[in-house]
């Protein structure tokens, strides 16, 4: 979820459709509102094309888009084209699974084994692990195998197909049932079960018992058959041209394709208005308050709070009007989305997006929607967003200085230290708090300067003690949103023997990179690819794990809501004089084991038995240096900046030539025994 907001100038280009419905009231104000922030999504928050829908009472009553489907041709985005809807995929398979338990074909509190005997855990608690922990995210699961999960042009399932062999040697982070924090895992485990279940493959599934009945034509799945050209274009700040189509290949977690209208559509079937479909008592037990059976901030009001599949099932700011919102958000690499529905009144919405990310279209989605139950009359204004004094300091009772110490959250560790009532944090949910001081002001609390962000120590009855934050997230131009977040754990010293401390000192400041991702991994764009090993040799923790030995380092790391998802071990391991490491389902090689590349005029690079890529340094020799490669069919290349930043990904771009960077690096992938034939020029 840490994203920067990049800014995109784009042409706007709106097309609006209204029902008579639609028309029967003055909602002008609507349209209005709808056409302005969507110009201010595609302008100032990194959107090429937006596309949303809003269905009153089984009614499309607003079907509207903006920016373009195309860069090169300025072609418009419409009501037809298709994105990816990423982990709003999720609600999809928490209503599969609950169809299935209204024919009697599971009971979701019974243990997950009972239906799939085939997983297996190295911690015997994973035998109390239920469906309904996998849809509340409460199984205590480490998080997430992203290793080969999002490919461009290709639909291969081995991100699905290993998931029960890479489960069988991990342990949980948590008994499960104790608390819930974002799960991916435990929604592929589901897309299994359903599979299991009804005999039928998952997209199979989905078309028979949703997308048919609902008659939804565009609702698909990466291993569906039909025209991939009707899917908006996506980018990449790096790349200046379109890139091929994403696939999601963990499709009950984040893989179906769909259109706005298709999604507020099926929204009706998660608010108990298909009973033909899925039950009214199942749509309502999926609202239920799933978040407070377990460990969780105490605040209601919030932009997470977990049901069965939604994110939130009282979403602010709808909560401070007495309406009850439930809400899913979803981010791809390149794709993103928002689902809110207000079951109470039958209203949904939905926003997908290419660029941008999932909180800028949820914020997009609650300002809209305010507008329209306004329009309706079912709120008579919208509350302005909640002013705050600039924090005042006071004098701090001394007891609270035993609150320093190290912290940590998922790869990082930070030393807090609360020095004459101030403390000093890094930026915060992601980057969308920039980092500052913030002081004491009182009842236990520290703010920032505007005083819109307070800090509080927690101690929760895990016995653990958490930095709780309490935001208003203000987004200039969309609107705003209320987080109650746990967003770091404080960590226990962990003392190590000099022999051990040797050790773990040669790895501080050191990169491994990934060696087992396809080549047409997305993970090429990015800085996913790399594991960056940060040692805090004085406490016993490296990137936030707690070191055990000299080559291990656990997970400690128990924070409920969202900070504590996708948590990992360190494992180490030397094999033909090279330090390897196995970190979250990924397998990674030291940057000591990495060379320059050949820097005379011809030379090939060959991907081993094994089928590992093969990375290479780029020294000042080779700066400004043209590179063409003839590479086969099922091979490419990436090549990155000192800064990490993608130059060039063949697979993205299908260029073969490009300018080397100074300082950068080089990755070869293929199958084994592909053979790159190298050569070098002058600019």
């Amino acid at each position: 979820m840490k994203k920067t907001v990049s800014i995109l100038i784009a042409t706007m280009l709106i097309t609006i459709t209204v029902t008579p419905a639609f028309a029967k009231t003055n909602l002008d104000p609507v349209k209005e509102k709808a056409h302005q922030l969507a110009s201010t999504m595609v302008s100032n928050y990194g959107v090429s094309g937006i596309q949303y829908a809003i269905m009153d009472k089984g009614s499309i009553v607003l079907s509207s888009s903006a920016g373009v489907f195309d860069k090169a041709t300025n072609e418009p985005i419409t009501k037809d084209t298709m994105f990816a809807i990423a982990s709003i995929s999720k609600v999809y398979t928490a209503a599969a699974t609950m169809m299935l338990a209204d024919s009697k074909k599971i009971d979701i509190d019974k243990p997950l084994v009972t239906y799939l005997k085939e997983f297996k855990m190295n911690d015997e608690r994973y035998m109390l692990i239920t469906p309904r922990m996998l849809m509340n995210h409460s199984s205590g699961l480490y998080g997430s195998h992203y290793g080969n999960s999002s490919l461009f042009d290709d639909n291969d399932t081995r991100n699905q197909d290993g998931l029960l062999l890479s489960l069988q040697s991990q342990r949980l982070k948590s008994s499960p049932g104790e608390y819930s924090v974002y799960c991916n895992d435990g929604f592929q485990l589901l897309e299994l079960l359903i599979e299991r279940v009804s005999g039928l493959s998952y997209s199979k599934f989905i078309e028979t018992y949703i997308s048919k009945p609902l008659q939804l034509t565009s609702t698909k799945t990466p291993l569906d058959s039909f025209d991939r050209g009707k899917l908006a274009k996506t980018y990449y700040p790096t790349i200046d041209q379109a890139l091929p189509v994403e696939n999601s290949v963990t499709i009950g977690t984040g893989g179906l394709y769909s259109t706005a209208e298709e999604v507020a559509k099926f929204a009706e079937v998660v608010i108990g208005n298909r009973t033909d479909i899925l039950s009214e008592k199942s749509a309502t037990a999926m609202q239920a308050h799933e978040y407070r059976k377990g460990m969780w901030v105490s605040e209601e009001f919030n932009y997470i709070n977990f049901g069965l599949g939604w994110d939130a099932v009282s979403l602010a700011p709808f909560s401070n009007y007495g309406i009850t919102a439930l809400s899913k958000g979803g981010d791809l690499q390149l794709y993103h989305s928002a689902l809110i529905t207000l079951p109470e009144h039958n209203i949904s919405m939905a926003v997908l997006s290419s660029g941008g990310t999932s909180v800028f279209n949820t914020a997009y989605a609650s300002s809209i929607l305010l507008e329209y139950v306004k329009a309706k009359g079912i709120i008579k204004e919208i509350l302005p967003p909640k002013t705050f004094e600039p924090a005042l300091k006071v004098d701090m009772p001394s007891d609270l200085l035993s609150y320093s110490g190290v912290y940590g959250l998922v790869g990082e560790t930070f030393n807090f230290e609360i020095k004459n009532g101030e403390i000093n944090l890094p930026a915060l949910i992601g980057g969308m708090i920039p980092s500052q001081t913030y002081v004491y002001t009182g009842n236990g609390q520290f703010k920032n300067k505007d005083g819109d962000v307070a800090i509080s120590f927690d101690k929760q009855k895990n016995g653990k003690i958490y930095i709780k934050l309490n935001a208003q997230l203000n987004f200039p131009g969309l609107g705003y949103g209320v987080a109650a977040l746990y967003e770091y754990q404080k960590l226990d010293p962990n003392p190590l023997s000099q022999a051990t401390k040797s050790v773990w000192e040669s790895r501080d400041g050191k990169s491994y990179y990934t060696v087992d991702e396809k080549i047409t991994s997305l993970a090429y764009l990015q800085s996913s690819l790399t594991q960056y090993i940060s040692v805090d040799i004085d406490h016993g923790y490296a990137s936030g794990a707690k070191i055990v030995d000299n080559n291990l380092a656990v997970n400690v790391v128990e924070i409920p809501v969202l900070f504590g998802r996708d948590t990992f071990d360190l494992n180490f391991y030397n094999e033909n004089d090279r330090e390897y490491l196995k970190a979250a389902g990924r397998t990674y090689v030291s940057e000591d084991a990495i060379h320059s590349i050949y820097n005379g005029n011809s030379s090939t690079a060959t991907i081993p038995s094994n089928g590992h890529t093969v990375w290479y340094k780029l020294d000042k020799k080779l700066s400004n240096r043209v590179m063409s490669v003839d590479a086969p069919t099922s091979g490419g290349f990436a090549v990155y900046d000192a800064k990490g930043m993608v130059v060039n990904f063949s697979k993205a771009t299908n260029n073969y030539s490009v300018v080397l960077p100074e300082g950068g690096m080089i990755v070869f992938g293929g199958n084994a025994g592909d053979v790159f034939k190298i050569k070098l020029k002058n600019k």
